[in-house]
């Protein structure tokens, strides 16, 4: 069963979750001074005020300072942020992944072991990002490489695997042994995930804050942070529907001014039908007709275009088609189009067509 719906439309994750966007964790912790020790040793413990926490497990990570990849950040990233995750981590496999780059047996099970997996030398690593920031933020795809500067030397991260809407939306990530290799004089640990009861959530936090603010400590929910970046693509997506509305609306205008125009052109042909025999509902059923044929053959060639368009990025992931809607919209475009041209018609028609049929 699917998370429920939060405020945004999006589904919230359950913390318990290992394999959702939140990974089981419940808090995220930034750390504005690195901590030397393990947090999950005695000293590390000590230093975040959870020696007595034994229902708390935390896991820590090695950062490389840099540019957030995520949405949040309304410019490119030059020099994303780069975290080391710890080989404990990788055997968890937690989290989801959208897709991932030619894994193996093990891997298809656990894509970060793709960590491990050695590339092309030295000069070569593999990251993993999320989803989201790899294609709409870096934008790049699997198997792409992503250029650092390192001691005056290239290193390119290669991306080899997608997480799939998850709370690493702001950062690359490596195993910890290529992260040691590679930037030694990082020290510490700067970013923690959190494993708490959900009934002590709260107590936590405050607990972090409080008995860890020389270390600058930030302590967030992690599905409060998985919300916030939801918020802002779907502000986006918000803004793009508006101008496709306004977009369709203009089109509708302009369609009923062509086929308003197109009937006002046609008067003399109108004219010679009366004047062999038709009568005006008869002339009315000719040009319905004939729009109704344009009409039909335009909405099926655009329906066409549009799902050609988007069956790539609904089938990548898992989502459903908008029938009901778009059935709703061809039906709304289709009466638009025969209501001008029924006015249009009616107004061609009216009055005398005599001075129109002497032209002719």
């Amino acid at each position: 069963m699917r998370p429920s719906p939060d405020k945004t439309g999006q589904p919230v994750p359950r913390t318990a979750d290992r394999h959702s966007g939140v990974g089981g964790y419940s808090l995220l912790v930034d750390l504005l001074v690195p901590i030397a020790h393990d947090p999950n040793s005695r000293e590390g413990r000590d230093q975040l005020g959870l020696a007595s926490a034994t229902d708390v497990a935390v896991e820590p990570f090695r950062v490389l300072p840099g540019d957030d990849a995520s949405c949040l950040n309304l410019y490119e990233p030059r020099r994303p942020r780069v975290m080391g995750v710890s080989q404990r981590f990788i055997e968890s496999a937690r989290f989801a992944f959208q897709r991932a780059l030619s894994p193996g047996a093990a891997e298809t099970a656990n894509p970060w072991l793709l960590l491990n997996r050695p590339i092309d030398g030295d000069d070569v690593v593999p990251v993993i990002a999320d989803a989201n920031s790899m294609t709409y933020v870096l934008h790049k795809s699997l198997g792409e490489d992503i250029t650092l500067d390192v001691a005056g030397r290239p290193v390119r991260l290669r991306l080899v695997a997608a997480l799939d809407d998850s709370i690493f939306q702001g950062e690359l990530l490596m195993s910890e042994t290529n992260f040691v290799r590679l930037f030694p004089d990082q020290p510490g640990y700067q970013f923690l995930l959190v494993e708490v009861p959900p009934t002590r959530v709260a107590e936590v936090e405050a607990t972090i804050e409080n008995l860890a603010s020389d270390l600058g400590a930030d302590a967030v929910k992690t599905d409060t942070r998985l919300a916030e970046f939801h918020t802002v693509e779907n502000t986006y997506l918000s803004t793009f529907q508006a101008l496709g509305g306004l977009g369709l609306l203009l089109g509708t205008v302009g369609l009923a001014a062509v086929l308003i125009r197109n009937a006002l052109e046609r008067r003399r042909e109108m004219a010679l039908l009366g004047a062999v025999g038709y009568r005006r509902p008869h002339v009315l059923a000719i040009v319905l007709a004939e729009n109704v044929l344009l009409l039909g053959w335009g909405l099926v060639v655009g329906a066409a275009c549009a799902l050609v368009a988007i069956a790539p990025a609904v089938t990548e992931r898992g989502g459903r088609l908008p029938v009901a809607g778009s059935a709703l919209l061809l039906v709304a475009v289709l009466a638009a189009g025969l209501l001008s041209s029924v006015v249009a018609t009616r107004v061609a028609l009216r009055g005398s067509l005599l001075g129109a049929l002497r032209a002719e």
